[in-house]
């Protein structure tokens, strides 16, 4: 483009001359007309045709607007066509679980930088469990809201009267109090197969109830949230999982809820890896967040980190695999059985213990009131010890 418009100056500099030498004075508007209209031209990539350039198209006697004829005045379209067989679709299956999802708005009391509070609002989603107003959602979606409100399918808005949580399981109950809601229908995540479809439904970005699909890209996946809780026995979908849709369902074909939403990895270069508590997995917790208020669980009483090179240099451990206790408390099984701070746990219940995930498993795997064999390192000796693991206090 610059270039043509280059040469069409030339060219109007080289006929401006000559035009100016035959023009008289009080006619000087005429060329200043004619410049103009040249320059136009070619801005626009286009050579006047003023009779001196050799590339101009020759003269012709057809008019510049012909008068167009029809190609065919008596074409009609072809009428739509069913098609033979139905074509695949999750539009039965949304349309089943869609009026179950509701959307979930928060408001939480912060602090800047100036310790002045204000308040932040969220979304996410959850899903009806019990026609007489019990949601499930996430811990991490209402943990610290001040205000809790739910939105239904038909623009309907509660305000939440109990909620109940779970942070170990990311895991939480809503209670609207308002009976006659659509329930969802639970299924049985142990069926499961990867390749299988699914669809997540829930409240993206915060813009409403939105479906995505996708399939089950593998199950069983243990995953440490930004929280630093680890969730264990996973699915992990290629259905697309954004902000907003946490606590929401993931569901097969069947429309029953295989899934609750949770987290998804979110960097440059990944795709595709969201990833939902099994149904399976958070049954037995919903129903005791219902019944009790809160999950109970065997207790030993530790807090732990992983053994790392840090720590085997910084304290001298004997061994570069366990769980290295940091704090035992008073009047715990552990501190019953002699363990403490500095302690390293190789074993418990005779299950290898390499990391402080695997002595989370262990324990979690064990039952309120079992006596369990626990083998630790102190300094540089081996011992074994026992525990009666107990019921975790009440939050």
């Amino acid at each position: 483009m610059k270039a043509l418009v280059w040469r069409g100056k030339r060219r109007l500099q080289k006929v401006a001359s000559t035009m100016m030498k035959w023009v008289n004075i009080k006619y000087f508007v005429v060329p200043i007309v004619l410049i103009s209209t040249l320059i136009l031209s070619a801005g626009c990539g286009l050579l006047p045709n003023i009779g001196i350039s050799p590339t101009s198209p020759p003269a012709t006697n057809q008019s510049p607007n012909p008068t167009l004829s029809p190609v065919n005045p008596t074409y009609t379209p072809p009428p739509p066509t069913t098609p033979s067989m139905p074509l695949p679709s999750v539009a039965d299956v949304v349309a089943k679980v869609r009026p179950s999802v509701v959307a979930i708005n928060t408001e939480v009391v912060t602090y800047d930088m100036f310790n002045r509070p204000f308040t932040q609002k969220g979304a996410g989603s959850g899903w009806i469990i019990d026609s007489n107003g019990l949601i499930v959602t996430n811990n991490h979606v209402v943990e610290g809201a001040k205000t809790v409100t739910v939105t239904l399918e038909g623009g309907q808005t509660y305000t939440a009267k109990t909620i109940r949580t779970d942070s170990v399981n990311d895991l939480a109950v809503i209670d609207v109090g308002v009976a006659n809601l659509p329930a969802a229908t639970i299924g049985d995540s142990s069926k499961v197969r990867v390749g299988d479809f699914v669809v997540a439904i829930g409240n993206a970005l915060g813009q409403g109830i939105r479906a995505t699909l996708g399939i089950i890209s593998n199950n069983g996946v243990t995953l440490t949230v930004d929280t630093g809780e680890t969730l264990y026995n996973l699915l992990e979908t290629t259905a697309a999982i954004n902000p907003g849709n946490s606590g929401g369902p993931l569901v097969n074909m069947a429309g029953e809820v295989i899934g609750i939403t949770s987290a998804k990895l979110a960097a440059v270069g990944i795709e595709g890896m969201g990833y939902a508590i099994s149904s399976n997995t958070a049954s037995p917790i919903i129903q005791e967040l219902i019944q009790k208020g809160y999950v109970s669980r065997a207790w030993l009483g530790v807090t732990v980190y992983s053994v790392s090179q840090f720590l085997v240099m910084r304290y001298n451990l004997p061994v570069d695999k366990g769980a290295f206790i940091t704090q035992v408390a008073a009047n715990s099984p552990a501190d019953e059985a002699g363990l403490k701070a500095g302690d390293v746990i190789v074993s418990l219940a005779g299950k290898d213990i390499a990391t402080a995930d695997d002595l989370v498993q262990a324990i979690r795997s064990s039952k309120i009131g079992q006596q369990v064999e626990i083998i630790y390192w102190r300094d540089n000796n081996k011992n074994t010890t026992a525990a009666t693991l107990i019921q975790n206090p009440a939050p």
